[in-house]
């Protein structure tokens, strides 16, 4: 796989040293069992796959070197490049403007861009309305575009199927900068409907089976379907794809409840259901993959508390929080600073979507064992930052080797 030119500040000799290690003796990336750190009075249970994914370290090695390559250009990025405070706070550092938020709220009007300026296309990907927006200004959008291959990828399937006449169902969360990328861009060659979950997939179906009036469905999806869609001919033939960060199981889920409900709904037979349901096989990116089931290994252990890195808005970390939550106390924070105390952390609750302050929670006994992972778009640096404040607490603890 291709080596990216990433800042020093985003490494880490320790994180790194362990990645490498569990490279080496597992090429094959089939060991999906944490490593685990012993300091006498506390462990560190460490996820076999966190961190950088090759989308986010194309996106970083972009956006700097197009800074280094344009000293004296306005630089925009069309919204945060990934979801991570610390890699955005740096890039405004170094004078680069978020032209709008992660919600698609505009930040800096249009009217303010010129020709001359240069726009990064962040890694989710953007509409093909903006598309053209920036190339009405004279921009054009796909010379520093740092979108993701495995983005691109779910596109190009969404259009393979919609050039069939399939429907195409995307599984995410509507709001999402990628989900937004992604309907923009099926819509091309497909009619085009989000489901951000199965609740709501379930409530499809009832539109497919005519269990529910068809003048219901532009309601209950307001600003999830594509303009003209038509409910009793475009969901006689659908394919699913989804946004790449989403638990791989929630999307084979939907897309086997939704086969079953054709199956059934036509009375279909064998083969058969491909002329109504698309044979699509998974987009997740590996990295999200592989990072699901090496949280699903880490769990497969026993410990005393899990604390996961990562953005507050990233979906793939908040995926990883999910699975822990079900089994061990979870804290969800953005770097090591959340950590305030020995007995205070404060942390990202997804459920009300506020920070808040649990006190004492490292237990008193030992050893302590505490689980580490983090999201894709969260760097080493991060981790280890954790990692060592976690340490620190532990004075009779053995030392860290670099």
């Amino acid at each position: 796989m291709k080596s990216f030119q990433i800042p020093d500040l985003y490494k880490s000799t320790i994180i790194g040293g362990i990645k490498e290690k569990r490279r080496l003796e597992d090429k094959l990336k089939k060991d999906f069992t944490p490593t685990v750190l012993d300091y006498g009075v506390v462990r560190f249970l460490i996820s076999r796959h966190f961190g950088f994914c090759y989308g986010v370290e194309n996106a970083v090695e972009i956006a700097y070197r197009t800074i280094e390559e344009n000293p004296d250009k306005r630089i925009f990025l069309l919204s945060e490049m990934i979801h991570n405070p610390d890699v955005n706070a740096d890039l405004l550092s170094r004078g680069v403007s978020f032209i709008m938020d992660t919600s698609g709220k505009q930040l800096i009007p249009w009217e303010e861009l010129t020709s001359d300026d240069v726009v990064i296309v962040p890694a989710f990907g953007t509409t093909v309305e903006i598309q053209q927006r920036l190339s009405d200004i004279g921009i054009n959008a796909y010379q520093y575009d740092t979108t993701c291959p495995f983005v691109e990828k779910v596109w190009n399937r969404a259009t393979a199927i919609g050039q069939k006449d399939y429907t195409i169902v995307v599984h995410g969360k509507p709001a999402h900068e990628e989900t937004r990328a992604t309907f923009s861009h099926a819509k091309e060659n497909a009619p085009t409907v989000v489901v951000k979950d199965m609740k709501q997939t379930i409530e499809l179906a009832k539109y497919i089976t005519g269990e529910k009036p068809t003048e219901q469905f532009y309601e209950e999806f307001k600003g999830q379907y594509s303009e003209g869609f038509d409910v009793k001919k475009d969901l006689q033939r659908i394919g699913v794809v989804n946004q790449t960060t989403m638990l791989a199981s929630d999307t084979q889920g939907i897309a086997d409840y939704l086969k079953q409900i054709m199956i059934q709904q036509y009375s279909i037979e064998g083969s058969d259901v491909t002329a109504y349901f698309a044979d699509t096989r998974d987009t997740l990116c590996y990295a999200t993959n592989d990072n699901q089931s090496a949280t699903y290994g880490l769990l497969k252990e026993e410990a005393d508390l899990v604390v996961v890195a990562g953005g507050y808005n990233s979906s793939n970390t908040s995926h990883l929080v999910e699975l822990c939550e079900q089994k061990l106390p979870t804290y969800f924070i953005s770097s090591a600073d959340k950590i305030l105390t020995e007995n205070l952390i404060s942390h990202f609750d997804l459920h009300s979507k506020t920070e808040k302050h649990t006190s004492d929670f490292l237990p008193k006994k030992q050893p302590v064992t505490i689980m580490l992972t983090c999201g894709a778009s969260c760097p080493d640096a991060v981790v280890e930052s954790i990692l060592l404040k976690l340490h620190s607490f532990f004075p009779d603890a053995q030392p860290i080797q670099g």
